[in-house]
């Protein structure tokens, strides 16, 4: 908490949509917990409904998918050390880092009973490799949110623009681009665009390799490994939705909930691999 109320703070005055931070606290005796205030904010999530001219309107919901980039573009084009945030993250070695984090989360599901092993996974091995080999050689670091998607933002109630970008407790120093990769993976996470089911949100929005000449056109990030970013987001992911099933083979979550969410993980391996092999962004 006192992460993210400092990172709003450094968010002031530039022009990334966030809640305005009214004031921050760390004495636990006055709430009995440290606490800080934010400003209301008057919008809507469109992951819950879509009010209002933006339900009844095709370009509108074209224009909310490139609003999304736009946030992250903005983000990740701040100066993070001008603002004062020049310890708030390790930056060195992060994507390397990534990889043996995500390895080490994986392994750990063995310890859970019952839990079939990475093996399940079908590609893991294949998409782990191909990350360690085609990993970016460099990158520059920036801020970057941690949790990029459509239930982390809101929306202002009169057009496609973010009324703000919420819920930055994951928000740390490292490679933009994560987020990027995160928003790409997580747009089709539930319902790729080829199934022909999507929900209403997603009707009309702009395919993926739009989204990216988006971010190109207002970043001056190199975007030729942007792949390697989507891939890594498919992986981190799949671990992510594996661990419920690992818990649920323990008897600690709902079985019905882990099994959905292990065939989620295997597809998005699956679709990680379909990348990989050179598929259409």
């Amino acid at each position: 908490m006192r992460r993210e109320a400092r990172l709003l703070g450094a968010l002031t005055g530039t022009a990334v949509p966030h809640p305005h931070l009214v004031t921050a606290c760390d004495d636990e005796a006055v709430l009995g917990a440290l606490f800080y205030l934010i400003d209301y904010v008057d919008g809507f999530n469109a992951r819950e409904a879509l009010p209002a001219p933006h339900a009844g309107s095709a370009n509108m919901r074209r224009k909310m998918g490139f609003a999304l980039v736009d946030g992250i573009a903005a983000l990740g084009a701040l100066d993070y050390q001008a603002l004062g945030l020049s310890d708030f993250g390790k930056p060195d070695n992060y994507l390397d880092r990534q990889i043996a984090r995500w390895q080490s989360q994986l392994a750990s599901y063995g310890e859970l009973a019952g839990w079939p092993g990475p093996e399940s996974l079908i590609g893991l091995d294949a998409v782990t490799d191909w990350l360690s080999r085609h990993m970016p050689a460099s990158f520059t670091p920036g801020i970057i949110h941690g949790d990029y998607h459509l239930a982390n933002v809101m929306f202002r109630r009169d057009g496609p623009e973010l009324a703000a970008i919420v819920d930055w407790e994951l928000a740390t120093i490292g490679d933009p681009l994560v987020d990027l990769g995160w928003l790409l993976a997580t747009c089709w996470a539930e319902q790729p665009p080829e199934s022909g089911r999507l929900v209403p949100v997603w009707e009309n929005f702009p395919p993926p390799v739009e989204l990216v000449e988006r971010y190109a056109a207002r970043s001056t990030r190199y975007l030729s490994d942007i792949r390697w970013y989507v891939v890594f987001a498919c992986y981190k992911l799949a671990i992510l939705l594996e661990g419920t099933h690992a818990r649920a083979s323990a008897g600690r979550a709902d079985r019905s909930t882990g099994d959905q969410l292990h065939a989620k993980a295997v597809e998005l391996l699956r679709r990680a691999q379909l990348w990989i092999e050179g598929a259409q962004l």
